[in-house]
């Protein structure tokens, strides 16, 4: 790994933070463990809200359900952000995800000009492939949000065949503009979350789950099928399903044909 990080910190610096801004600062690493890992602990030791934290390589990176996840170096961006939401009711955090995955799908049609959407809840895709995963955590009074955007990984580098990357749907985007367009977008839908706006027409346009038939994967062996037809007020997945209509916090999602 080169000794300089890939994303330049002075240019997103300089983009993101000042006066009055969500993000206040923002470190650049060529490695790390996990970049949410450390956030959690900036957060326990009492770091104040709007730290970003970029990686080119995560060594220990982690998924929903503590799935590991690693690429080869320099192919994709872990980026974290560190946000003390205040006195928004815990309910609301759920929406945490969504807002990240559609500031994710918005940065990445700005920047990179690929045709990005949202799989609820933490899924960011291409023509159906994904290409970035979002793990949102809570610790204390914070909330920690990780983003793994796939960049340069080859063909027979990703990690499964629904995977993809940017380069291999024709962007030549550089990493710091992929950073900066996301994290720009994600400062306008959190103050949008945090000002308590109904969010979910706006999601909706985002999202290539609602009008779909779903399978929501619940555990190994508890699995709910139906057609999504949309969230609700608290970001539930709600699904029409054989004995009526359910509202689903969390769960993995298959999209059925």
């Amino acid at each position: 790994m080169p000794d300089q990080s890939l994303v330049d910190a002075a240019a997103l610096t300089a983009a993101l933070t000042g006066p009055g801004r969500l993000f206040q600062s923002v470190a650049c690493v060529p490695a790390t463990g996990s970049t949410n890992a450390d956030l959690a602990a900036e957060a326990v030791a009492g770091a104040p809200s709007g730290a970003v934290l970029v990686a080119d390589h995560q060594r220990a990176g982690r998924g929903r359900f503590e799935r590991r996840w690693e690429a080869p170096p320099g192919t994709s961006v872990a980026v974290s952000v560190l946000l003390r939401p205040g006195d928004v009711p815990m309910e609301r955090w759920l929406w945490l995800p969504l807002v990240t995955g559609v500031a994710v799908a918005e940065g990445l049609r700005s920047a990179a000009g690929v045709d990005a959407a949202v799989k609820w809840p933490n899924d960011v895709l291409i023509e159906g492939r994904k290409v970035c995963g979002i793990l949102s955590e809570r610790v204390g009074d914070a909330a920690v949000i990780g983003m793994g955007i796939n960049t340069t990984l080859a063909a027979d580098e990703l990690p499964v065949p629904t995977a993809t990357s940017l380069a291999l749907e024709g962007s030549q985007a550089s990493v710091t503009a992929v950073v900066g367009g996301v994290l720009l977008a994600l400062e306008q839908g959190y103050r949008r979350w945090l000002d308590g706006d109904d969010l979910r027409a706006w999601f909706g346009r985002h999202c290539s789950t609602i009008g779909r038939p779903v399978r929501v994967q619940q555990s190994e062996s508890l699995s709910v099928e139906g057609l999504a037809l949309g969230v609700d007020e608290w970001g539930r997945l709600v699904v029409r399903t054989p004995l009526g209509e359910r509202a689903f916090a969390a769960g993995d999602v298959l999209h059925l044909r």
